[in-house]
């Protein structure tokens, strides 16, 4: 009446560690599972270097082969399958008889209070050990004291559902302080209040601000880059569109710059786009350079013939390609404010691990956080998740020279992009 639950996802390690580990997932087919397969391995740091997709609208056939990041964090090959399992409808036959799903019901947010002695690269530190715990920011709250103490407010969820547990909770804070060490002077998991139900925006975020980081334009301050050819990479990326080659499938044939969470960017889109994509494959990178296959039909089965929706698609398509994350340094009063900028799907969901990429960006960069902050920004076109960092000024960093914010801009842009 269905796969046993343990092939649902089948990962398999090749004999030699350079090699990539395939990653199969065999089950019912639902709207956007590709996007929340790559999301999860996107979380867990992994980079995919080739893959196959194949539906025909009830059950799919998924392969993807990757390899940790350099800068990743040690990967629980089993957590993952965990996580990928549950991300996959139920086997059952009863899932053909009934495919009226309902709707989950949110995580609960929790809030997660750590008191510390500041030093560099605390931020990054802290939120590491997170990720290794596989809790998920939420929001943040970073706060400086006047006598170089640090309140970090961090409202999270758990991705194994298990904070409800006094175990879970205990086990978290003993870590954090265990791995802080002397300068961890208290650290407090609770669930949280209301005051976490509603995201709101940044009511004090300029308009020359928002405008630069939300236009599908961006300027060139706004997309940093050491060399010309860096920026003639950036500006690469090409969508071929075929109706004639299959006579039930739309063809699109995507070449754009390798970077990291590509697959997942387009992914999203096609989700939010209501795409589906009956068959696909991922080429390896060549010169930097990435090839992408994609058979695509609307949600009732038929080609994309309309001028107007092909266009639209490939507009939303490029711009993932070619801007999925937007940074800029600007003033703040006397303050150097760092601002980061993501869409977000259709879902609610965030871009997974852009906290984390940016901490250790500044960690490496030897600049310390005197405040950060999470919410969400909407335009008239799409919601965003933005990062706001307030970056401490210090003899060995001059911030307020326009070289070390072009730097800043260009080494947070680098990590978040993997290049």
């Amino acid at each position: 009446m269905g796969i046993a639950w343990d092939d649902v996802v089948l990962i398999e390690h090749r004999g030699k560690s350079d090699e990539p580990t395939s990653i199969t997932v065999n089950c019912p087919d639902k709207a956007g599972l590709g996007c929340d397969l790559c999301r999860i391995v996107l979380e867990f740091g992994l980079y995919v270097t080739r893959g196959d997709f194949a539906t025909d609208g009830k059950w799919c056939y998924i392969v993807l082969w990757v390899v940790p990041r350099p800068s990743s964090l040690k990967v629980d090959w089993g957590s993952l399958k965990n996580r990928l399992m549950s991300s996959c409808p139920s086997c059952m036959i009863s899932f053909y008889l009934n495919q009226q799903s309902t709707a989950s019901a949110p995580p609960s947010v929790y809030l997660l209070e750590v008191f510390c002695l500041d030093r560099k690269g605390l931020l990054h530190d802290v939120t590491k050990i997170l990720c290794e715990l596989e809790l998920t920011i939420q929001r943040v709250k970073v706060m400086t004291t006047p006598d170089d103490k640090v309140l970090d407010l961090f409202f999270i969820t758990d991705c194994m559902d298990l904070l409800h547990t006094k175990q879970r909770r205990d086990e978290t804070c003993e870590h954090l302080s265990n791995v802080l060490g002397e300068y961890c002077i208290s650290c407090e998991l609770q669930l949280s209040g209301p005051e976490c139900e509603v995201q709101h925006g940044f009511t004090s975020l300029p308009q020359e601000v928002a405008e630069e980081l939300f236009s599908c334009e961006l300027s060139k301050e706004a997309v940093p880059m050491s060399s010309a050819s860096d920026t003639a990479k950036l500006k690469k990326a090409t969508i071929t569109v075929d109706n004639l080659l299959s006579p039930v499938h739309t063809l699109l044939q995507i070449q754009c710059v390798d970077q990291k969470g590509l697959i997942y960017d387009i992914l999203k889109t096609s989700k939010d786009c209501d795409i589906r994509i009956a068959f696909g494959r991922i080429q390896s990178t060549a010169k930097g350079y990435r090839t992408i296959d994609l058979f695509i039909q609307t949600t009732d089965g038929k080609k994309i013939i309309d001028d107007e929706n092909i266009k639209f698609l490939c507009s939303r398509l490029k711009e993932e390609m070619l801007h999925p994350l937007r940074v800029t340094v600007g003033s703040r009063g006397p303050d150097t404010e760092l601002l980061v900028a993501n869409p977000v799907e259709l879902s609610g969901k965030g871009r997974p691990r852009v906290f984390y990429d940016v901490t250790i960006a500044l960690k490496e960069l030897g600049i310390c956080i005197f405040s950060a902050e999470i919410a969400r920004h909407s335009t008239a076109e799409r919601q965003w998740e933005v990062y706001r960092f307030r970056l401490d000024e210090s003899p060995e960093y001059p911030l307020a020279s326009k070289k070390a914010r072009i730097d800043i801009m260009d080494k947070v842009k680098k990590t978040l992009m993997g290049w």
